[in-house]
């Protein structure tokens, strides 16, 4: 995704096997839409790597020095196709995990619901 019209994945790493079943996927994806898939973003910088013996995985590096790893182990081209555009669609930010369960402008006047309501 861009962030004031600046995009935000810099590099995508391709890692595969060239013999291991898990990466017949991200092989077929190289062949078949990898290409289309540079010509589409200019911006981005598309890396392969051959890890022999490995499950293959996609790495993003963002401009904010960040990285994302997907694993693509036994996806089809098509399901590739999808996480890399994922990969490249995000900002590259830590995901913040919410501190309460609910989360309102307006809270209750009466209170929060407990169980252990003593009368």
């Amino acid at each position: 995704m861009s962030q004031r019209g600046v995009w935000q994945l810099q590099k995508l790493i391709v890692s595969y096997c060239n013999w291991g079943g898990s990466s017949r996927g991200v092989r077929a994806f190289m062949e078949s839409e990898l290409p289309s898939f540079k010509e589409a973003n200019p911006q981005l910088e598309v890396v392969t790597e051959l890890n022999r013996g490995q499950h293959p995985y996609l790495k993003g590096l963002y401009k904010n020095k960040n990285e994302r790893v997907v694993s693509v182990m036994n996806m089809t081209p098509e399901e590739v196709q999808l996480c890399a555009t994922r990969l490249r669609n995000s900002l590259g930010r830590k995901v913040v995990k919410l501190k309460t369960r609910h989360v309102t402008k307006h809270p209750s006047v009466q209170g929060t619901w407990t169980t252990s309501t003593q009368i």
